[in-house]
Order: C-alpha cells, then sequence, then structure tokens
C-alpha cells in the first residue's frame, strides 16, 4: 500500500494503528476525533485493566523520523491544557463516564504512516500538574 501524501491522511492512518493496537492491548473504544471548542481528542478509550474502568484520552503524535525528538515532545504545556479542557468538555457531554478516573496518554508514531512504529506513553501528564 502506498504511503498517504498528505497530511490528513497520514494522521488518519496513524490514528487507525494506534487504535487498533491499544484495542489489542485490551482498551475499548469510547470515541475518536471528539471536537470541542478547546481542541480535538483523538481517541477516548476505556482501559477495564485499571482497579476502575478508566477513561483514557489519547493524543497520537506521527513524525517521520525520531532523530528530532519524538511525538511526546511536542505535546507542550499549552497542547496538554488545551487536552485538559477538552476532556473537561468531554466528561460534561457524557455523564456516563463523569466520575470515572481518567488519564492521558500519549501514542509516539514514526515511520511508514501505513504500519508506524508506535510507542504508548500511559499517564504521559496528569491533569492536576497543568
Amino acid at each position: 500500500m502506498a504511503a498517504p501524501t498528505d497530511r490528513r491522511s497520514r494522521g488518519a492512518a496513524v490514528e487507525a494503528a494506534a487504535r487498533a493496537y491499544l484495542l489489542e492491548q485490551g482498551l475499548r473504544d469510547i470515541a475518536a476525533n471528539a471536537s470541542f471548542r478547546f481542541g480535538e481528542l483523538d481517541l477516548v478509550m476505556l482501559d477495564p485493566a485499571a482497579r476502575e474502568d478508566c477513561v483514557v484520552f489519547v493524543e497520537v503524535r506521527y513524525r517521520r523520523s525520531a532523530a528530532f525528538g519524538g511525538g511526546a515532545a511536542s505535546v507542550d504545556i499549552g497542547k496538554r491544557r488545551r487536552l485538559v479542557q477538552a476532556a473537561q468538555a468531554f466528561l460534561v457531554a457524557h455523564r456516563a463516564y463523569r466520575n470515572a478516573p481518567c488519564r492521558f496518554d500519549v501514542i509516539e508514531a514514526d515511520g511508514d504512516p501505513t504500519a508506524p512504529r508506535l510507542h504508548w506513553l500511559r499517564d504521559a501528564f496528569r491533569a492536576d500538574e497543568i
């Protein structure tokens, strides 16, 4: 399969690979590309392996090469704030998850976007650190 050429197609391919990987790891889908005025949540999943079902907000970051730092390095304080605000809006809109524990994960991806190398950073940052 030819590698996607435009940014949106690459992003969709990498997010699909990340989603498939997380499903293989036992997480369950809640939402994808959930947009709020603060920003977009790439993936929202449920981790049933946690002590209580945990809502996981996943930011997927793709870089062609890790030579200049991985994707997690690009999730700076401003991006973290927007993710926390979007997560809060998501929880307000989805009452079933309002009282569930939450965490913020990052999936770093590099290489071929149709078959990227993935690195899962669980609990990459905490809302109370922002």
